[in-house]
C-alpha cells in the first residue's frame, strides 16, 4: 500500500500540491487507450526481422529467394540493401575523449556480434506471412570466437570484436580531486569491494513499435512511434537518412511503460522506413517479447571495484575505483553513457575531499547497452552505500552516524561533488533524521527485536540516495559528451472563449505528466484545471524538448516551462481585462477564472470574456498595444540539475536454509522539492523501488559461454508480483530547487536508485551475526545460500 504524505508543507495553489487522480485514467480503464498495436492507416503492410542465431560470425552469404516467393510477401532486405539508402545507427553520448565508437547499421552487413543482432527482415500482408517468410531465409555464417563476458573480453589474448581496435576497450576516462593517493595513505581504515550488477532491463508491458509511411512523391516520412523522445528519434532519422528535420513527422500513441527503454533509437524504425519506401506502403513493424528480450536495450551490466578511506571517527578521506561498463557488441544511441553516469554518482551525497574514479567500457558479445530507469546511478549508490557500511561495521559505529557526520551541510550548497556534478540544494540530515523517526514510530525495532527472540533473521537496511534530475543544462551537458540539447518548451494557449491548451514534447508514459501539467498551468492562470487541456506527442503539433522524457525532467524542465508561460499568459490576460473593468492590471486578480478588482465584490469578467476581445470583438476591448491571440512559449534551459534525495529503509527476513529474502515493509523519507500532485510522487516512488527490488533480488539476463541468452523469456527472467512486494510508506519533506521556477526536482528515478544497496543492507543485517557482506547482485537464493554456508564455515572454523 501506498500511504498518505506526511511531513509536507502544504501549497497555497488550489491543485499544486493536492492529491489529484490522474486525468489521463478514466479513457485508459474504459478501453479507450490507443497504443501502437491499435494504430491502423491505409494500405498497411507487416514486417518481422531475422535476428541471428549466433554471438559471433561472419556473414558468408544470404539467399532470400525462397522467401521472396511466398505468396503475400513484397519485400525481402538484407544488410547491404539497407546499407545502400541508410547510415549506421547514431549515438549522441560521447563522454570519454578519443573513445572508439562500436557502430553497425540496423541491419547487420557482413558480421554479426550477438544472438539477436538483426540480418534480414521481411515486409508481408501480415505478420503471419511475414513470419513464415522469414524462415525461407538462408544465412550461411563462419563462427567467430566469442567474447561472452568481461573477464573473457579483458584477458590479454582475447579475440577482438573489431579487428581495427587495439583490444575491446573502447576508452577510459578518469575523475580526479585532492589528492587520493595521500588520502589513502594516512588513512584509519581502508574499505573495499569488488561489486557486480547482474545485466537487466526495463520489461515494458508493451513491446516497441512502429508505423512508417514514407511518402516518395514529397519525400516525407511519417511514423507513429512508441518512443518518449520523438524530437530525438526525428533528428536521429535525419542523420540517418539526410531528410530534412521538417519533412520528418513522429506521432507518439500511447504508451505502455517506457522505463528508458523507449528513449533509444533503434534499427527497426530505420528497417521500417527502408521497406516502406521500396514498397511505397506504410510498414508497421512491433516487436514480440522474443525480439524484446535481445533487441530492446539492456541495462546494469556493470563491475565496480573501488575502496574507501576513512579516519577512525568516520570522517570519508577518498574513494578511489574503476567502474567497468559491459557494452554489447554495437552502441545503443546512448553510447556508454549509463556506466559514465555510475562514476559521476559514486560519491553519493558525502563530502568525499580526495577522488580518483575511472570508468572504463568494454565491448562484448553481447546485445547493446542503452537506457534503463536510473542510468548509472543505481550502481553508483551501490558504491557510497555498501562501503559506508561496511566502514561503519570495522568501525563499530552507527550506520546513520556515519552517513550524517560526512553530508554537507545546507549552507554549504551549492556543493561540487568532485565530479562533475554540483549538487544545487539539500537537507540531508533532516532527511535521515525523518526516515529513522518514522521506523521508531512505525515499531520495526520492536518487530525486529520480536523476530528475533523467536530464532528468525529479520534485517533492517538503509540506502541513502541522489537523483540528479532534470537532465538539461545544454552547453554543460554538450560540455561533457551529449550530442544533443537538454532544454525543453512550452506553448500555452487560451483560446477564443477561455479555455486553455498547453503543448509540450514531453510524452507520457504512465507518469501522470498530463494531469501534473495541468494543475501547474491552472494554478499559475487562475483557471479550472477542467478548462486545460495538455497535448503531447506530435511533432508537427507540439514544441521541440531537447533530450526527450527521460533524466527526470517532466515536471523540472516541462513544468517549468509550462510555469513561465502561463505566468506570461497571465499577465496579458490581466492586462485585457483591465481594459474591461477600466482598471488597473495590478488591481486585479482572477479566480476560477473569474476576474475582478481585488478586494471589491463589484464587477467581473471571465476568462471567456476576455478570449471574445483578443480573438473576436477587438474594437474597444482589446488595447491598442496588445497583440491578437492569446499565446505563449517559453524555452527553459537550467542554469543547473536539480538534486532531489532521499533515505530508504527495508525490513526483510531472511530463511538460512533456503536463502530466500521476504520483504516485509519498506518506507522512504524523500525531498522532490515542491510536491505538485503527492499521490502521483508517490507512485513514482513506489515503482520505481519495486523495480529495484526485483532487479536486488530476481531479475538478471545470463548469458552463456557461447554468447547464447539463457534467460530468453519470462520463465526464466523473473519478474517480481504483487506477492513480492512490500507495503510502502512515503514521507516528504520539500527543499525547494533554486535554479528551477516553482522549485521542482525530478523523481522518477528516485526509488529505482536506492533499491539494490538497499536490500543488501537489510541482508547484511539480518544475517550480522556471520559477518555476510552482499557484493553481487541480484542476491538470488543459490547465491545468498552460499554465502551463508561460507559464513558459517569461518564461524566455525574460527571458534
Amino acid at each position: 500500500m501506498v500511504e498518505p504524505v506526511q511531513d509536507q508543507v502544504h501549497s497555497p495553489n488550489r491543485y499544486t500540491g493536492n492529491r489529484i487522480r490522474r486525468t489521463e485514467d478514466p479513457r485508459l480503464l474504459a478501453g479507450r487507450g490507443m497504443f501502437i498495436d491499435d494504430v491502423e492507416v491505409p494500405k498497411m503492410i507487416e514486417a518481422a526481422v531475422l535476428r541471428s542465431p549466433l554471438a559471433h560470425a561472419r556473414i558468408v552469404s544470404i539467399d532470400t529467394s525462397r522467401a521472396r516467393e511466398l505468396p503475400g510477401v513484397f519485400d525481402v532486405i538484407t544488410g547491404k540493401d539497407l546499407a545502400a539508402v541508410a547510415g549506421q545507427q547514431p549515438v549522441i553520448w560521447l563522454p570519454i575523449p578519443e573513445q572508439r565508437i562500436a557502430k553497425t547499421h540496423a541491419l547487420a552487413v557482413d558480421r554479426v556480434r550477438w544472438v539477436g543482432q538483426a540480418v534480414a527482415a521481411v515486409v508481408a500482408t501480415d505478420r503471419y506471412v511475414a513470419e513464415d517468410a522469414l524462415e525461407l531465409i538462408d544465412v550461411e555464417y563462419e563462427p567467430l570466437p566469442v567474447v561472452a563476458d568481461l573477464d573473457a573480453a579483458l584477458a590479454p589474448d582475447a579475440p577482438k570484436l573489431y579487428d581495427d581496435w587495439p583490444d575491446n576497450v573502447s576508452g577510459s576516462l578518469t575523475y580526479s580531486n585532492g589528492d587520493a593517493d595521500e588520502a589513502f595513505a594516512s588513512a584509519d581504515l581502508v574499505v573495499e569491494g569488488s561489486f557486480t550488477h547482474g545485466r537487466a532491463m526495463g520489461c515494458p508491458l508493451e513491446p516497441r513499435g512502429c508505423i512508417v509511411n514514407w511518402d516518395s512523391f514529397s519525400d516525407t516520412l511519417d511514423l507513429w512511434l512508441s518512443t518518449q523522445a520523438p524530437n530525438l528519434a526525428r533528428d536521429l532519422l535525419c542523420e540517418v537518412f539526410g531528410v530534412p528535420v521538417h519533412k520528418i513527422r513522429i506521432r507518439t500513441p500511447d504508451l505502455g511503460g517506457g522505463f528508458g527503454n523507449k528513449f533509444d533509437f533503434y534499427g527497426e524504425e530505420v528497417i521500417a522506413a527502408v521497406l516502406s519506401r521500396r514498397t511505397g506502403r506504410p510498414v508497421k513493424l512491433v516487436e514480440d517479447r522474443s525480439d524484446s528480450f535481445v533487441a530492446t536495450g539492456h541495462s546494469r551490466d556493470q563491475r565496480l571495484d573501488f575502496e574507501m578511506a576513512l579516519r577512525s571517527d568516520g570522517t570519508i578521506l577518498g574513494l578511489r575505483g574503476v567502474s567497468y561498463g559491459v557494452l554489447g557488441g554495437a552502441f545503443s544511441t546512448v553510447g556508454s553513457g549509463p556506466p559514465w553516469a555510475s562514476v559521476l554518482t559514486c560519491m553519493g551525497p558525502y563530502k568525499i575531499p580526495n577522488l580518483d574514479v575511472t570508468v572504463k567500457v568494454v565491448v562484448t558479445n553481447r546485445a547493446p547497452y542503452g537506457s534503463y530507469r536510473g542510468w548509472g546511478a543505481p550502481k553508483g549508490n551501490i558504491v557510497h552505500e555498501r562501503l559506508i557500511e561496511f566502514a561503519a561495521r570495522e568501525l563499530g559505529m552507527d550506520r546513520a552516524e556515519i552517513r550524517r557526520k560526512n553530508f554537507p551541510a545546507p549552507e554549504e550548497f551549492p556543493y561540487f561533488s568532485g565530479a562533475a556534478f554540483t549538487f544545487d540544494s539539500g537537507r540531508y540530515a533532516d532527511c535521515l533524521d525523518l526516515a529513522m523517526s518514522k521506523v521508531e514510530e512505525l515499531g520495526w525495532r520492536e518487530r525486529q527485536a520480536q523476530a528475533r527472540a523467536e530464532g528468525r533473521s529479520v534485517g533492517i537496511g538503509y540506502s541513502f540516495h541522489i537523483e540528479p534530475s532534470g537532465y538539461g543544462p545544454s552547453r554543460i551537458m554538450n560540455l561533457v559528451g551529449l550530442q544533443h540539447s537538454g532544454f525543453d518548451e512550452a506553448t500555452v494557449r487560451m483560446d477564443s472563449v477561455g479555455k486553455v491548451t498547453v503543448f509540450s514534447g514531453q510524452i507520457n508514459m504512465g507518469q501522470g505528466t498530463h494531469t501534473t501539467y495541468a494543475q501547474i498551468a491552472a494554478d499559475a492562470l487562475g483557471v479550472p484545471m477542467d478548462d486545460v487541456v495538455v497535448v503531447t506527442g506530435d511533432t508537427d503539433s507540439c514544441p521541440f524538448t531537447g533530450y526527450g522524457t527521460g533524466g527526470s525532467r517532466g515536471a523540472p524542465l516541462g513544468g517549468a516551462s509550462i510555469l513561465r508561460a502561463s505566468t506570461r499568459l497571465r499577465a496579458k490576460i490581466l492586462r485585457v481585462a483591465a481594459e474591461l473593468l477600466e482598471a488597473s492590471p495590478d488591481d486585479l486578480e482572477i479566480e476560477n477564472g473569474e476576474i475582478s478588482v481585488r478586494g471589491t465584490t463589484g464587477k467581473s469578467v471571465s476568462t471567456r470574456d476576455v478570449g471574445d476581445a483578443a480573438y473576436r470583438r477587438l474594437l474597444d476591448r482589446l488595447p491598442e498595444n496588445e497583440m491578437p491571440t492569446l499565446e505563449e512559449v517559453d524555452v527553459f534551459d537550467p542554469p543547473n540539475m536539480a538534486t532531489s534525495y532521499g533515505c530508504t529503509v527495508l525490513l526483510v527476513e531472511v530463511d538460512r536454509e533456503s536463502g530466500m529474502v521476504s520483504l516485509l515493509d519498506c518506507l522512504q523519507a524523500h525531498d522532490c522539492g515542491t510536491v505538485i500532485n503527492p499521490m502521483l510522487v508517490d507512485g513514482q516512488l513506489a515503482g520505481g523501488l519495486a523495480q529495484a527490488l526485483g532487479g536486488a533480488l530476481l531479475e538478471e539476463l545470463v548469458y552463456d559461454e557461447e554468447g547464447q541468452l539463457k534467460t530468453a523469456s519470462f520463465m526464466d527472467y523473473l519478474l517480481p508480483t504483487a506477492m513480492d512486494i512490500p507495503p510502502f510508506q512515503f514521507f516528504h519533506q520539500e527543499t525547494p530547487a533554486p535554479d528551477i521556477p516553482g522549485g521542482v526536482k525530478g523523481v522518477g528515478e528516485a526509488g529505482t536508485i536506492a533499491g539494490v544497496s538497499l536490500v543488501a543492507s537489510a541482508v547484511d543485517d539480518a544475517l550480522s551475526d556471520l559477518g555476510v557482506k552482499v557484493t553481487r547482485f541480484p542476491i538470488t537464493p543459490p547465491r545468498l545460500l552460499e554465502l551463508i554456508r561460507e559464513a558459517q564455515s569461518r564461524k566455525e572454523g574460527s571458534a
